[in-house]
């Protein structure tokens, strides 16, 4: 899963995917053309990455066309080709690139108000003069990739030319420049039928291409709730696809992504694994609108969720802490753990929920979530044989604590139980593996 620093809105930064931490492998054959390459990292899915970073004075505020600031002189650097140079170096620098953020993505508001004479898209000469060939030229000089954004209508959900109508030339256009990554959002389409049709071609003409880019749909979240989702359809054109609102820097944002995907994992767990992967949205550890607590929760629930891996953050003015977090070796490994099973809930008692992910190995992750947001913390029993079917701990098994601290829980066997204590909002992640 990729790993990425991105703008929301306009610029975006980097992160790591399910699949493995570093490089998982791109294991991504469906719709973008990445071949299956083991060892080598790619966003967008579990064994690929990319993280995307939210930039002061450049506001996500999700389906708000004026989500792209005016143009002033001083805002220039915090959507300018300068921003993201400067994000490159200290991706290559503090290691996030070596924890696996290799994808540095560029969101809505890049291009120019219009095409060229001869119909391609083209940045915008204020804020990118080099151009984003050069721009994807210093990217992967520092051993990173570079992911850009486009829209299946005629007009991207900020006001700038779509791709409707030049799906080929776009995607040729990409590659010339370098591209190793497309977000293509799905405003201005007129029609489900018209943006099940753009979704498809879009990810034809990037095969055609050659390049291997990486391919991440909004489909299936403009489908509800006026269709189901065809998910068997939607993983054979695209490695990976959001399904729900656009995260905000809230803890009732994380808490309203993680409620329905468990409401919908019947449906949607089952499709997840290498090729394509259901997006919940960006990471937003290193902000302001979580605690820590919740910040754990976010990364715990990402990895047990098989998430593609995308921070929305600015690695400029990002905490200790939160650094942390994000690089967590343990936490990536489970994220991007070769099996590529996406994990699921399996018990709700009141506020707490009980969630496991198979892992390569036999083994398992587990997250104890404290849904209460008052009060203080809490203990969560269950039963060790109460997990994979009973198959998670026969006839026994080591148990680690991977957040929100690392500890060794020892060996246990298959009929004892845990007892979890857990902060309001906060959660446990373990890792089980069967002796």
């Amino acid at each position: 899963m990729p790993v990425s620093w991105g703008s929301r809105g306009c610029p975006v930064s980097q992160g790591p995917g399910p699949g493995g931490p570093g490089v998982m492998g791109s294991r991504c054959p469906g719709g973008s053309g990445v071949p299956e390459v083991p060892g080598v990292p790619v966003p967008g899915c579990p064994g690929c990455w990319c993280p995307g970073v939210l930039v002061p004075g450049v506001p996500g505020v999700p389906g708000v066309l004026s989500r792209c600031p005016s143009p002033k002189p001083h805002h220039a650097p915090a959507r300018s080709e300068q921003l993201f140079t400067e994000m490159a170096d200290m991706m290559a620098a503090e290691g996030w690139r070596d924890a696996g953020y290799q994808y540095l993505c560029i969101d809505d508001c890049w291009a120019a108000p219009t095409r060229d004479e001869r119909g391609r898209l083209r940045a915008d000469p204020r804020r990118f003069p080099g151009g984003i060939q050069r721009l994807a030229d210093y990217v992967h000089a520092r051993g990173l990739k570079l992911g850009i954004y486009s829209d299946v209508g005629n007009q991207t959900c900020a006001g700038f030319p779509g791709s409707y109508g030049h799906y080929e030339l776009d995607a040729q256009t990409f590659a010339s420049w370098g591209v190793d990554l497309l977000k293509f959002d799905g405003c201005n389409s007129g029609s489900l039928e018209l943006l099940a049709e753009g979704y498809r071609r879009m990810s034809l003409a990037l095969n055609k291409t050659g390049r291997p880019i990486v391919y991440s749909c909004e489909w299936p979240f403009y489908l509800r709730p006026m269709q189901q989702p065809n998910y068997t359809e939607i993983k054979q054109y695209c490695n990976h696809w959001r399904n729900f609102f656009d995260v905000y820097d809230s803890w009732n944002s994380i808490k309203s992504i993680v409620e329905w995907t468990a409401l919908h994992q019947d449906s949607i767990v089952k499709i997840a694994g290498p090729g394509g992967w259901n997006d919940p949205d960006m990471l937003v550890i290193g902000n302001f609108g979580l605690s820590w607590d919740q910040a754990v929760t976010q990364m715990a629930m990402w990895a047990i969720m098989a998430a593609p891996l995308f921070m929305s953050n600015d690695l400029r003015r990002i905490s200790p802490e939160a650094k942390w977090l994000l690089q967590n070796k343990e936490v990536i490994a489970i994220n991007q753990d070769p099996l590529g099973k996406q994990g699921y809930r399996i018990t709700k008692d009141k506020n707490f929920e009980l969630w496991e992910r198979p892992l390569s190995g036999s083994a398992y992750a587990v997250a104890v979530l404290y849904q209460q947001e008052i009060g203080g913390p809490q203990n969560f029993s269950f039963s060790l044989a109460f997990l994979g079917n009973g198959l998670a701990c026969n006839p026994a098994c080591s148990v680690r604590q991977v957040l929100p601290s690392s500890r060794d829980w020892g060996v246990h066997s298959w009929v004892s139980s845990l007892s979890v204590e857990v902060n309001p909002t906060g959660t446990v992640l373990l890792r089980v593996d069967a002796l």
